[in-house]
């Protein structure tokens, strides 16, 4: 007979919420913990309360920041006449690993359903039009997933974005329908990026 842990359940079931597991594999890691908990528990343990008390969401650029410091929006060192628009954390991280692109990045934090009533307060969008005009950002690439919503959100952005002075332009070549950016190797990367398209302003 299986012996059940309430704890040890409840474990597993907020581990097969990570993306990528499932009950089976949430198991074999919280088994893999169990059995070594002075070396791997407790240190997973205080790093994650760390995180929880002292990493925060920018409310301008959408990157992490410890609590109470500076965000890397914030750095006047750094001088770029370019800005990645991009979904979420995981597509920016996978576009720096790449080293395709030089220049800001703004992370939305989400992406609008077309079929769900919209509030743009939702996303960093307001934000992301001040940093255009305080940065004089002379391109815009919108780096959003090939999906529905990837491609409403950057339908929008387009509209709000579009005037004389800033190009406008998004991932051409390379990146493949119902994509998403998290999902994609780096020459697929280096590839849409490359080929990335103007923005028509018709």
């Amino acid at each position: 007979m299986e012996n059940h842990i309430r704890e040890i359940e409840e474990l597993i079931k907020q581990f097969s919420k990570l993306p990528g597991l499932g009950p089976k594999s949430a198991k074999r890691i919280i088994l893999k913990l169990i059995n070594n908990k002075e070396n791997m528990v407790k240190p997973l343990a205080k790093s994650l309360a760390n995180v929880y008390k002292t990493v925060v969401r920018c409310n301008f650029c959408g990157n992490l920041k410890v609590n109470q410091n500076k965000c890397i929006c914030e750095d006047n060192n750094k001088n770029f006449d370019k800005i990645c628009v991009v979904e979420n954390l995981a597509d920016m991280w996978v576009i720096e690993s790449s080293e395709v692109f030089k220049g800001y990045f703004h992370i939305l934090g989400g992406t609008i359903n077309p079929n769900e009533n919209f509030n743009q307060k939702n996303l960093l969008i307001d934000s992301l039009i001040k940093r255009i005009k305080n940065n004089n950002i002379k391109e815009v690439i919108i780096a959003t997933s090939a999906t529905v919503e990837g491609q409403t959100t950057a339908h929008y952005i387009e509209d709000i974005v579009k005037n004389g002075k800033t190009k406008v332009s998004k991932l051409g070549q390379g990146l493949p329908v119902g994509g998403e950016i998290e999902q994609l190797d780096d020459g697929t990367l280096i590839s849409a990026f490359k080929n990335r398209i103007p923005v028509s302003s018709d």
